[in-house]
C-alpha cells in the first residue's frame, strides 16, 4: 500500500487549492476507474481530492433551453432522466450501453469523460506503454491490437478511448465546463479529448488542477432524431469494437443537420466532419449515406489485426443513418 493524502473539498475553490498544494494529486468522484488503476499500480497519486460533496449532482434547464448536467450526476440517473431521454436519446442509449448497472450507479458524468484507456499494455506496468511511461514504447503496435485504433493514431500510441457517453456528447455538440484557478471555461465535447501525436500521456485538454464541473447539452440539437449503436464481443459489459452516435435532421427532403461520431476507432470520440459535410443538402438515401461514411473512413489506417473495424463501423453508421431517416419520414 502506497500512502497518499486525502482531502474532502467543501467548495470548488477549496478543491482547486488542495490540488495545487499537492503535486501529483487526483480528483476523486465515483472512483470506478481511478481506484482500479491505483490497485494496478498505474496511478500513484500523492493525494485524493474528494469532490463528491460538492453541489454538482443535478440536471437543470437553462434559460436558452439547454440542459446543464452536473459532473457528479451518476450515469444511471442521467440515462433515466426524462428530459435526456426525450431530447437526447442517443445519450441515454450510450450510457445504458456502457458497463454494468452497478457501475453506472457509481460512475459520474465527469469521471466517465476522464476515464483512461483499457489498453492491456497501459494497465500492465510490466509492459512498455508511452501513455503510462513516455518514451518506453508502445507494446500494442507489434503485439495484440485487435481492439485498437484505426483512425488518428501515431507511432507512439494506438489505444482507443473507452467511453460510450463521450461519443454521444460529441455528436450532440455538447460542451464540457471546466473550473480551475484561472476561472471557468467551456470546451466542445468533440475537442475535449486529444489524439496521441507525440504526447499520448495527455488524454484531454484539461489543464493541471482544472476540474470538470458540468456538461452542457445545447438546445440546438435537443429533440432532433438521434441514436447510438455499439458492436462488441458480447452482449453486455464490454467495450466497443466500434460504435456510432448520430444526430440527423431531414427537412424538405434533404439532410438539414448531421452530427456523427464514432467510438472504438480512435484515441478520442471521432467526429465525422467529412461525412457530415457530404450529407448536408443531400437526399437521405442509403447510397448517400454509404458515400458519406466512405469518405470519412478513407482516413483509416488499420493495423495488422484490426482492419475489420472499418467495414464494421461503416455498416453501423449506414444502418443508424437509415433508421433515423426512415423514422423522420414517418413522424
Amino acid at each position: 500500500m502506497k500512502p497518499f493524502a486525502y482531502v474532502r473539498a467543501g467548495s470548488l475553490a477549496e478543491a482547486a487549492d488542495a490540488y495545487a498544494s499537492h503535486p501529483g494529486a487526483r480528483y476523486l468522484g465515483g472512483g470506478t476507474n481511478l481506484v482500479d488503476l491505483m490497485k494496478l499500480g498505474v496511478e500513484e497519486p500523492t493525494a485524493l481530492i474528494d469532490v463528491t460533496r460538492l453541489p454538482m449532482d443535478g440536471v437543470t434547464e437553462l434559460p436558452d433551453g439547454s440542459l446543464r448536467v452536473g459532473a457528479l450526476v451518476r450515469n444511471s440517473d442521467l440515462a433515466a432522466h426524462p428530459r435526456v431521454r426525450e431530447r437526447c436519446p442517443a445519450l441515454s442509449q450510450a450510457l445504458l450501453a456502457g458497463a454494468s448497472g452497478q457501475l453506472r450507479n457509481a460512475a459520474t458524468t465527469g469521471g466517465n469523460l476522464l476515464q483512461r484507456t483499457r489498453c492491456p499494455y497501459f494497465q500492465d506496468v510490466s509492459k512498455p506503454c508511452n501513455k503510462r511511461e513516455p518514451g518506453s514504447g508502445c507494446g500494442a503496435l507489434a503485439g495484440v491490437h485487435r481492439d485498437h485504433a484505426v483512425l488518428g493514431h501515431s507511432e507512439h500510441c494506438v489505444a482507443t478511448h473507452p467511453s460510450d457517453m463521450a461519443v454521444a456528447l460529441a455528436a450532440l455538440d455538447a460542451q464540457v465546463e471546466l473550473y480551475g484557478l484561472a476561472g471557468v471555461r467551456r470546451v466542445p465535447a468533440a475537442e475535449f479529448h486529444r489524439l496521441p501525436g507525440d504526447h499520448p500521456e495527455r488524454d484531454t485538454v484539461v489543464e493541471p488542477g482544472e476540474l470538470v464541473t458540468a456538461v452542457l447539452l445545447p438546445a440546438a440539437t435537443a429533440g432532433m432524431p438521434s441514436a447510438y449503436r455499439k458492436a462488441r464481443d458480447r452482449a453486455s459489459y464490454a467495450f466497443a469494437l466500434a460504435s456510432v452516435a448520430v444526430v440527423l435532421k431531414v427537412s424538405d427532403g434533404v439532410v438539414a443537420h448531421a452530427g456523427i461520431a464514432f467510438g472504438g476507432l480512435a484515441h478520442r470520440p471521432w467526429r465525422a466532419r467529412r461525412a457530415e459535410e457530404a450529407l448536408l443538402g443531400v437526399a437521405p438515401t442509403e447510397s448517400a449515406f454509404e458515400r458519406a461514411v466512405g469518405i470519412e473512413l478513407e482516413q483509416a489506417r488499420p493495423l495488422r489485426d484490426n482492419a475489420y473495424k472499418v467495414p464494421l463501423a461503416r455498416g453501423l453508421a449506414v444502418d443508424v443513418l437509415g433508421r433515423l431517416a426512415r423514422d423522420g419520414e414517418e413522424a
